[in-house]
C-alpha cells in the first residue's frame, strides 16, 4: 500500500509542481496508465508475498483502534512521495530549460525514472522499520523477479515499435540509462536515512 500511495502522491507532486513552473504536462495520460496498472503494479502484487520480519512478535502490538495510516505510515509516504516527486520534477525542469531536447524525448527520461524509483522503493516498502539492506532477498523471491519483469517490460517496450506508438516512446542511449538510474539512486538512499532516524 505505501508503494502504491507514495508513487501517486509523487505523481500529484509532480503534475502541480509542473502547472506551476509553466511546463509542459510531464507524461500523457496513456502513460500514467501504464505507470500505475503494469511497472507499478507487478510490485504491489508481489510484495503480499513478503515474509514475516524476525522479532516481529516482541513488539508491542498495535492498538485495535489504530488506524491503518499510522503516523509512521503517514510520514513515510510523505517522505517517499517527496524524494521522487521532487528528483522527477527537478529533471523535467532542467530538461525544458536547460536543454534542446524534444518534449517526447524528455517524457521518455521522465518515464524512465519513475520506472526506476519504483523500483527501488518496492525494496524500501519491504519494511518499515529494517534496512532494505538487512532484509534477505530469499524472503520475496517473487518480488526480486517482479522488479526485474517490470524494469524488463518497460526496457522492451521501448524497442517494439507497435508499444512505441501506444506509449508515445522511444529507445534512450545508454548513457542516458545511466544517468536515469543513478538519479534514481537517492530514492533508496533517503529512505534508508529516514529509517535510521525514525529508529532513533
Amino acid at each position: 500500500m505505501n508503494l502504491l500511495i507514495s508513487t501517486g502522491a509523487a505523481e500529484v507532486i509532480l503534475f502541480l509542481a509542473s502547472i506551476l513552473a509553466g511546463l509542459p504536462l510531464p507524461l500523457l495520460a496513456v502513460q500514467l496508465l501504464w505507470l500505475n496498472l503494469v511497472t507499478n503494479g507487478i510490485q504491489d502484487v508481489a510484495l503480499a508475498f513478503e515474509g514475516g520480519e524476525p522479532g516481529a512478535m516482541k513488539r508491542t502490538p498495535r492498538r485495535p483502534s489504530e488506524k491503518i495510516f499510522n503516523p509512521l505510515m503517514i510520514k513515510q509516504t510523505l517522505v517517499a512521495s517527496s524524494i521522487m516527486g521532487g528528483i522527477v520534477f527537478s529533471l523535467w525542469y532542467w530538461l525544458n530549460n536547460y536543454t534542446q531536447m524534444d518534449e517526447t524525448h524528455a517524457r521518455d527520461l521522465i518515464l524512465l525514472l519513475m520506472v526506476f524509483m519504483q523500483n527501488f522503493h518496492a525494496f524500501n516498502c519491504r519494511s518499515e522499520r529494517v534496512s532494505a539492506f538487512k532484509v534477505p532477498l530469499k524472503r520475496n523471491i517473487i518480488l526480486v523477479f517482479g522488479i526485474l519483469a517490470a524494469q524488463g517490460i518497460h526496457i522492451l517496450s521501448m524497442q517494439i515499435p507497435f508499444m512505441q506508438n501506444i506509449l508515445r516512446i522511444e529507445p534512450v542511449t545508454f548513457n542516458e540509462w545511466l544517468y536515469v538510474l543513478a538519479l534514481a539512486v537517492p530514492m533508496i538512499i533517503g529512505m534508508e536515512i529516514f529509517k535510521l532516524l525514525n529508529k532513533k
